[in-house]
């Protein structure tokens, strides 16, 4: 396990909240901010039981807040009973039932929106439909749909019946599908014929298919396809039912299932360093609870707002600030089915100018390719009507988040850099936007009731001003419950007997500087161990990035290295063309005596490859794992089905 991570990056700038904003703000100042985190320091449990009762609705109220006789298998809640779905629901049809709930917007522009009684009312139709194809309380349904009103739907209508919902990313292949299926022992599968991305028609229905006869899957009894893209699919008679055809007829009403708070809510897989996905399990009422307090705390959410987190369903993100926050709250949201530079690299200005937007959520990785695809670009249209600013996913580097700040924002908009995991359910650390100062590239502060720490390999915590492993020290409602069918990979991972099984290991290295300001510098395995000098992959990203003239985005690795136990390997998109031979060479050396100058020589990077981008996930994250393969010039055997771009790779094989 890695510790004493070397903190270089300095950062100095500093952006207050404006007083306007933080006279209107739901936490107004660091006082308030404080006083909440003084709470929840003096009664931990009467902390989370006021919010609870305050924010949630209860067919059977709780007694008890926490359970803590089986740690590090925490319970929250456990003796109370209630409904996600009606929390999402039911509590606006009587306040706001033609207050438009989502304003999906499709990959062709064409604009649907829906109102939270039409939405209630296609989640009971589908839920009636799933209790007559016999699925019951507790049953696992495995998702695998395009991001659309029907995605959200099918989540709900599951939540509403008490049935465990497992998304799967709509771009993942027939074999992570089939794997899931297994793991999860799922009974239904919820697809379409396929999705747009980017003009383009992917299909969904035939990779179902093709997992379903891979084995394994014969708990199969019922496949729903919505119609999206009008393909000619195969459907299994008996088993396959059109969407649209089904919920005929099906009522418009339908009675939640009311389940304990510990109800396994559902189950999100997440890659795992021993190549098998771990099958994630959220609650019911802790998950939901911190769903609804971080949409009022970070997003500072108003009845007024307009809300875009341009996450995936497929993701956490998509779940916490898509499928269940921003609904519980009773907010207008957008949701995209399509891609940020489809048409052009204007798509998501021109859909914040059109829809309004006042608080837009997304992740580094998008604002870079948008930075590159046309940094001028915001400035052409109207985005006033942002108010607070997001990002989710990995670090943020300080140039993009000054960039994001300056371009997109005005110099006007909160940024919230928010620190989290699928594990965590929802943000645990990250700037209040009406109280925080925030430092670019840092997510400032824990939220009230969340105990971060460093530590070193010992868990003891290593103080102000340095770096090392970041832990979370007391459970919070949101956690994960499990790993799906393997509690002790679930204890080993996250509660390793290095700390004595007391301290929830998040797997990122951190520092904090002299004022406590937390900053992420990376996965544990992506710090790199140079000449014994413990270095964050992020700080060296962040440096060659801050190279604002050349370079649009960087990935750095490591690689073995005879002399220096490891040596620095950086992928490195430009802003202009992709340079070859004695060019190279010259951007190559420019780049590493810049790294030199911005952290010191130790970081300066040995290998530098140039790309027209970068391997990517479909949902824009990078995939480390094949570039630290391509630096260590080893075979690639691992699966790159999800890989937007797959012709990258032999590009990056080429060193300089």
């Amino acid at each position: 396990m890695s510790a004493n991570i070397e903190t270089v990056l300095s950062e100095k700038r500093v952006f207050p909240p404006s007083p306007a904003f933080v006279k209107q703000a739901n936490i107004s100042g660091m006082d308030a901010y404080r006083k909440l985190v003084a709470e929840a320091e003096k009664d931990f449990e009467g902390f989370w039981a006021r919010l609870a009762k305050a924010e949630l609705l209860w067919q059977t109220p709780f007694t008890q807040t926490l359970d803590e006789s089986k740690a590090p298998f925490f319970r929250w809640y456990h003796d109370g009973e209630l409904n996600a779905s009606y929390n999402c629901l039911d509590r606006h049809l009587k306040t706001q039932p033609d207050k438009v709930a989502i304003i999906f917007e499709a990959d062709d522009g064409k604009v649907t929106k829906i109102t939270y009684l039409a939405l209630y009312k296609e989640v009971c139709k589908f839920a009636n439909l799933l209790k007559s194809r016999g699925i019951k309380p507790g049953d696992r349904v495995l998702i695998y749909m395009p991001m659309s009103i029907q995605a959200v739907v099918a989540m709900q209508a599951c939540a509403r019946i008490g049935a465990t919902h497992s998304v799967v990313f709509g771009g993942f292949s027939a074999k992570s599908v089939q794997e899931r299926i297994v793991d999860a022992g799922a009974v239904a599968v919820i697809t379409a014929d396929g999705q747009f991305r980017g003009g383009k028609e992917i299909a969904l229905k035939p990779v179902v298919d093709e997992a379903l006869a891979m084995g394994g899957c014969e708990a199969i009894k019922t496949v729903i396809v919505y119609k999206r893209s009008g393909s000619a699919v195969a459907m299994a008679s008996g088993r396959d039912l059109w969407w649209d055809d089904a919920v005929k007829g099906q009522a418009e009403s339908c009675e939640p299932t009311w389940v304990n708070a510990e109800h396994p809510l559902f189950i999100l897989y997440t890659s795992g360093s021993t190549g098998k996905p771990k099958g994630i399990q959220h609650s019911t009422a802790g998950y939901l609870l911190w769903c609804i307090l971080t949409m009022k705390w970070t997003f500072d959410h108003k009845a007024s707002d307009v809300f875009w987190c341009t996450a995936d369903v497929g993701w956490v993100t998509g779940h916490s600030y898509v499928c269940y926050g921003p609904l519980a709250v009773g907010a207008t949201e957008i949701i995209f089915e399509g891609v940020p530079v489809y048409p052009d690299a204007g798509r998501f200005w021109k859909m914040i100018q059109d829809h309004k937007c006042t608080v837009f959520y997304t992740a580094p990785t998008a604002i870079r390719s948008l930075i590159k695809a046309g940094g001028d670009l915001p400035k052409k249209y109207d985005l006033s009507s942002l108010r607070i600013l997001g990002t989710v996913g990995e670090p943020i580097n300080p140039e993009a988040w000054m960039w994001y700040h300056n371009t997109v924002g005005g110099g006007r908009c909160p940024i919230v850099d928010t620190w989290w995991q699928t594990e965590t359910g929802g943000h645990l650390i990250s700037p209040l936007p009406g109280a925080t100062i925030t430092k670019p590239g840092s997510a400032t502060f824990p939220l009230p009731g969340i105990f971060a720490d460093i530590v070193d390999e010992t868990g003891r915590p290593v103080g102000r001003g340095k770096g090392g492993i970041l832990v979370i020290t007391r459970p919070w409602p949101s956690m994960l419950r499990t790993i799906w069918g393997d509690p002790e990979r679930y204890k080993k991972t996250y509660w390793p007997d290095d700390f004595k099984g007391k301290l929830y290991l998040a797997g990122d290295g951190a520092s904090t500087d002299e004022e406590g300001y937390f900053r992420i510098v990376g996965r544990i395995d992506d710090v790199l161990n140079v000449s014994g000098h413990r270095l964050g992959t992020m700080e060296i990203e962040s440096a060659l990035v801050a190279n604002s003239k050349l370079v649009a985005e960087a990935a750095v690795v490591g690689r073995p290295d005879e002399l220096t136990g490891e040596a620095v390997c950086a992928f490195v998109v430009l802003k202009g063309a992709r340079p070859t031979g004695a060019e190279a060479l010259t951007i190559a050396k420019e780049l590493r005596d810049w790294v030199g100058k911005e952290i010191g020589a130790i970081a300066k990077p040995k290998d530098i490859r140039f790309g027209d981008n970068l391997p990517k996930t479909r949902s824009g994250k990078i995939m480390r794992r094949l570039l630290r393969s391509i630096a260590r010039g080893e075979e690639i055997t691992q699966d790159i089905s999800t890989l937007e771009n797959p012709a990258i790779l032999e590009q990056l094989k080429q060193s300089t």
